[in-house]
């Protein structure tokens, strides 16, 4: 169950959820990286979060539903699935991207993407309707349209070499 916030602000009810050091990145891991394992999301990090740090976020997001984790036999991977209000949080991720590119020095190849899905609105909610796909197994409305996340590597790729 979620913990109640400290007011009724809309902004402070996101940010006690989403407003510590790790908790997007995380959430920005399994969303863009597909990565749903422990060691995954560990060894896979960009900023090199610590296993105690990684286990505590994990385990605040599947407290405030933004995550579920399934059940694994012994000896096998937990997998941490998306929840709709995590899959909520990618155009947050988005506009905080924007704001980051804008208003921060980043580097170019690392902001490439945030400035395609920053220009395409499309793009981000075709992006969501994957995730749902994956995640709460929701099928794409369009299935017969090219995947978001196909039209979104093509671009960067074409940036990359610059085309």
């Amino acid at each position: 169950m979620p913990a109640q916030p400290r007011s009724g602000c809309a902004i402070n009810a996101a940010v006690e959820v989403l407003g510590d050091n790790w908790s997007l990145i995380v959430l920005r891991d399994i969303i863009f990286g597909n990565r749903r394992h422990f060691r995954e999301l560990l060894t896979h990090n960009d900023e090199g979060i610590a296993s105690n740090m990684l286990a505590s976020r994990l385990r605040k997001l599947i407290d405030e539903g933004l995550l579920t984790k399934a059940e694994a036999a012994r000896g096998q991977r937990a997998q941490y699935t998306l929840t709709e209000a995590g899959i909520q949080t990618l155009p947050v991720m988005v506009a905080l991207g924007t704001w980051g590119m804008t208003h921060r020095e980043t580097s170019p190849e690392l902001t490439i993407r945030s400035r395609i899905m920053a220009d395409d609105s499309r793009l981000v909610a075709g992006l969501v309707d994957e995730l749902r796909e994956t995640h709460l197994g929701v099928p794409r409305p369009n299935p017969d349209e090219p995947r978001s996340s196909e039209r979104l590597q093509a671009a960067y790729e074409a940036e990359i070499s610059g085309s």
